[in-house]
């Protein structure tokens, strides 16, 4: 397969196969050997320049670990998904990962930083509503 970075990748480093395990996996129920898929592809989607889909895989991990009550990682992975997703324009996508993040902290009664997010969605919702 050609990357979008110029070069030809192994099969074993192939992000959309592990991605597609992944989903496979989490279809299934098998949350935890998901998450481990999709935090591959994420990072192989990175290496090879591909933003969204990094954002995206590392999104799936984050609502697999939040399937298995992981609240705590959960959250720290939407957050890193939508920095990933802000950091080239997905705004929108962005948007959705904070929202699941802020409900992670809702379920950790952590009332502090569901009201940083719940401000910070707000702020960009009004960024997007304007620019329509």
């Amino acid at each position: 397969m050609y990357t979008a970075k110029g070069g030809f990748m192994s099969e074993k480093e192939d992000p959309i196969k592990i991605h597609r395990e992944g989903t496979t996996l989490s279809d299934l129920g098998k949350y935890e050997e998901a998450i481990e898929k999709f935090l591959e592809a994420s990072q192989l989607y990175k290496k090879y320049g591909n933003v969204f889909d990094a954002s995206y895989t590392l999104f799936k991990a984050a609502e697999c670990s939040f399937l298995v009550e992981d609240y705590e990682t959960a959250a720290e992975r939407f957050l890193e998904s939508a920095e990933l997703a802000f950091s080239k324009g997905f705004d929108r996508f962005a948007v959705s990962a904070l929202e699941y993040a802020r409900d992670c902290y809702k379920k950790l009664d952590n009332e502090e930083k569901v009201e940083e997010l719940e401000k910070k969605i707000k702020e960009v919702k009004d960024k997007l509503a304007k620019s329509f």
